[in-house]
């Protein structure tokens, strides 16, 4: 049976919504499973070929080291700061595409990766200016654009985010990390059913990750259906780690009024954060 939360008469803050949109609960359950910290900037995953923490250290050693010898090596820079990325050294690796893209201010895929690390520093503006620039209207690149509609999400334009995602699933259809941003900004912009249709769409592709089934789980939970969300945290958690995970979502929401504030019964919605995700 379809159980809905029992919520408070206060209008809900931000900040809560902020912590439900990023999937707290089911994020640190998931840990070990996520790699880097979810793409809050729906821009970027763990690098390719790089698992757990102690890799992690070891591809950034390996490339650190590439790099000190040779600044102006792209393809070390490049891989550095992927690295960086991985051991969640957003402003390190910032730092080090800055000095490439400004070597390098017409390389599209140089500008993509700094814009992606701009957006995980928390420099959403910087990043909408720099992802701009990182492809072209003749020859468009899907992640760049789902790495801008996250960007336009987290400044609270959900109407161009959704916008940037439906032009990236033209290019990727089906992609679930981008039907997976786009589902969240729905959830946000009060359209719950086409963000858990959405949702769903992106969990059932065999391309879906653990972060792909959190956000989905969430988005069941921000509707009251705690019994399923159990169900789809479960495919990547214990039984009771997944009871535990929902169980502190449904506690969140009853506390914030997130999900009356949703289903529009409290007025307009808070804006916040998103849990977005998106590949290189």
């Amino acid at each position: 049976m379809i159980q809905r939360a029992s919520v408070s008469p206060r209008r809900p803050q931000a900040s809560r919504l902020a912590a439900l949109a990023l999937g707290v609960p089911l994020a640190m359950s998931l840990a070990g499973c996520l790699g880097s910290t979810p793409d809050v900037t729906g821009s970027i995953r763990a690098p390719a070929g790089i698992a757990g923490p102690e890799a992690d250290r070891a591809a950034t050693d390996r490339w650190a080291a590439r790099y000190k010898a040779d600044p102006k090596d792209r393809t070390a820079a490049l891989n550095y700061a992927r690295a960086l990325r991985g051991t969640t050294q957003y402003n390190q690796a910032a730092a080090v595409l800055e000095s490439l893209a400004i070597a390098s201010p017409y390389d599209q895929e140089v500008l993509a990766a700094y814009g992606k690390s701009l957006a995980d520093a928390g420099r959403l503006k910087e990043a909408a200016a720099v992802l701009g620039r990182a492809h072209t209207p003749e020859n468009p690149n899907w992640s760049v654009l789902s790495a801008q509609g996250s960007v336009a999400d987290q400044l609270g334009d959900h109407g161009q985010a959704q916008g940037y995602y439906s032009a990236a699933l033209k290019i990727k259809p089906d992609e679930p990390h981008v039907l997976s941003n786009l589902g969240l900004s729905y959830a946000l912009d009060n359209q719950l059913s086409r963000a858990e249709a959405t949702m769903r769409q992106a969990s059932q592709s065999p391309d879906a990750d653990a972060r792909v089934r959190q956000n989905f789980a969430l988005v069941l939970a921000l509707d009251g259906k705690f019994e399923e969300a159990q169900r789809v945290a479960e495919r990547d958690l214990s039984p009771a780690d997944a009871a535990a995970s929902v169980a502190a979502i449904r506690g969140m929401i009853a506390q914030s009024d997130t999900w009356s504030s949703i289903q529009g019964k409290n007025g307009k919605a808070a804006k916040a954060k998103l849990a977005t995700t998106a590949p290189l």
